[in-house]
């Protein structure tokens, strides 16, 4: 008897233990999971009856110690409807409302909806504060409606706006994501409204198991991003400041993890304000740096060169002799200035910047060896995490025509896109293997768990030795010819190169006073914590990229040096140059 009086007692703490735990458990979804879609619960009760309020997830920046900031969020407040059947007096109603909405309402459009005497609904403001919808709700104002509402906010502004999109109607009657993070991510970001009406042990199970096996199968949740905001705002602050200086048609820029494509700034100019998309020009709604093409000139004579050493058709001591000029296939490519160099390595090549010399390295590789590195370089999207993203043009590629690949050597003949750009210049600085760029690191589901998303998947183009041997010429760059060798920091290698290269005049030649400046750099140059790229088309009255983007660069270095406090990897100076910067003519 005892034996079994203890086996009952057992059973029945067993089922009060298990209850206990599915009280904490439902009370931990109530309160932590669901807290928001029940206070949403309780504002519709202000809310009109045949809407529910608007829902969606978070985006969020991350900071330097993981802490991450709010990018687009919800905002709570109230809209303004009017019966009018029921409404009388419309002046004196319209003084009661614009006393405490002021600048939400013309009294134009007001008296138009006022006299639709056929509607009994309709919505005359939007967007009121807490403090002024309960103003006007305390009225009581026969015929005018206080209702809740909700609609996406972006507390950045125009901070990283054209990534992080915008949500608004689609062909539909719902709102959605239709550029960046929004687009991409909307199946996660939409929320479907039921998850408060779930059965109880359904859901407490369905959550569990969620929980168990990380939420693979989960879709609703909020999207963590890699961008750093201060680094954004730096990014972009420069970028404006170049735009402006030499009134640009576009300037743009990417900081990025060479090691594993997290994208911490990306920006152009100009941008727009998420906030007040009824002032923006819809040609800036997009990415112009996934999304369109650019001759980017001399930054890719580091490519055309790691090519050469990766295949073995050149060693960094192999020499040539620089004429000034060659002709190649009836057509005549100089260099920058005309002039020869006589007998050189190819060091110079990239310090010097000499198209003779990418030329020459490009013959050394022969057609086939070029087209099969620069297909594997461009011949694929990068498949970031942003819509729209545009193919590189490698009509060229296809061609016999030597003087074709002699103009590809450096950066002619031969359109990509900013985000390709870096992802290949970026396997010079990761050891000769690509990364997947991006933008989202994580889903923050609703169960409270951070899924996150592998971005793992690598592609070797390049020998580690062939990076570095490139990587040396690079540095050299910086330490003898930026600047006249001013911009070398005695503390901290830095590999760079600049690219001026002539726009397309639309008829099939180049204009000889419109130009195409980049910019490209990483550091440590041999453990690279970053990868800057940099552009501005079209800058006026001044030929080349040192002048225009050398500061913004070196600007970006020192500051990423400060605020990531990057320890340096050298303490002396490697000597200095009074020589002419090198461009693409």
């Amino acid at each position: 008897m005892r034996a079994q009086f203890r086996s009952r007692i057992r059973l029945v703490l067993a089922f009060v233990i298990l209850v206990a735990l599915a009280i904490i458990v439902r009370l931990y979804f109530i309160q932590i999971v669901h807290g928001d879609e029940y206070t949403q619960k309780a504002d519709r009760q202000f809310a009109s009856g045949g809407s529910g309020l608007f829902d969606r997830g978070a985006i969020f920046f991350t900071r330097k110690d993981g802490l991450t900031l709010s990018a687009a969020t919800l905002a709570t407040g109230f809209l303004v409807a009017i019966n009018p059947q029921t409404l009388t007096n419309p002046e004196a109603i319209y003084a009661a409302i614009t006393a405490v909405a002021s600048s939400t309402l013309s009294h134009d459009a007001f008296l138009a909806a006022a006299a639709k005497k056929n509607q009994v609904y309709i919505e005359i403001a939007h967007h009121l504060s807490d403090e002024a919808g309960q103003a006007l709700s305390e009225k009581n104002i026969t015929g005018v409606q206080v209702l809740r509402e909700r609609w996406r906010q972006y507390p950045g502004g125009t901070l990283a706006s054209q990534s992080i999109g915008i949500v608004t109607y689609g062909s539909g009657d719902t709102l959605a994501g239709q550029t960046g993070l929004e687009a991409v991510y909307d199946d996660t970001l939409l929320r479907s409204g039921d998850s408060l009406y779930k059965n109880f042990f359904a859901e407490l199970f369905s959550n569990v198991g969620n929980m168990l096996v990380a939420a693979k199968d989960a879709r609703e949740g909020d999207i963590v991003t890699t961008i750093e905001p201060e680094v954004q705002t730096h990014l972009e602050d420069d970028l404006a400041k170049v735009n402006q200086k030499y009134s640009s048609k576009e300037s743009g820029g990417i900081i990025m993890d060479p090691h594993t494509g997290a994208i911490l700034a990306i920006a152009s100019y100009p941008s727009y304000d998420a906030n007040a998309l009824q002032n923006v020009d819809p040609a800036v709604l997009g990415n112009p740096l996934v999304e369109h093409v650019h001759e980017f000139g001399s930054i890719m004579k580091p490519l055309t060169m790691t090519s050469g050493l990766d295949a073995g058709v050149i060693t960094p001591q192999t020499t040539y002799n620089d004429t000034g000029c060659i002709t190649v296939n009836t057509a005549t490519i100089c260099n920058w200035d005309l002039k020869p160099r006589g007998v050189i390595p190819m060091k110079q090549i990239i310090v010097q910047s000499l198209n003779v010399g990418a030329s020459w390295v490009a013959t050394q590789l022969g057609q086939d060896k070029f087209r099969t590195y620069f297909t594997a370089l461009f011949g694929q999207k990068t498949g970031i995490d942003l819509p729209s993203e545009g193919r590189a043009l490698l009509s060229n590629l296809s061609t016999t025509q030597q003087v074709n690949f002699d103009n590809m050597s450096f950066g002619q003949g031969i359109s990509i896109t900013p985000i390709q750009m870096i992802r290949a210049l970026g396997a010079i600085a990761n050891g000769g293997v690509m990364v997947e760029p991006h933008l989202a690191s994580a889903v923050r589901l609703n169960s409270g768990i951070e899924r996150t998303i592998d971005w793992s998947q690598m592609t070797p183009v390049f020998s580690a030795t062939a990076a570095r041997e490139t990587t040396e010429m690079m540095t050299a760059v910086v330490d003898e010819k930026l600047q006249n060798g001013e911009a070398m920091i005695p503390t901290m290698s830095v590999a760079a190169k600049t690219g001026t290269a002539q726009l397309t005049n639309g008829q099939g030649g180049y204009y000889t006073d419109r130009y195409f400046h980049s910019f490209v750099g990483f550091f440590p140059s041999y453990n690279p914590r970053f990868i800057i790229l940099l552009y501005t088309n079209n800058p006026q009255n001044v030929t080349y990229a040192s002048d225009t983007l050398s500061p913004s660069f070196l600007d970006l270095v020192h500051f990423l040096i400060d605020y990531y406090a990057v320890p340096p990897d050298r303490g002396f100076a490697t000597g200095t140059s009074t020589s002419p910067q090198a461009t693409t003519p």
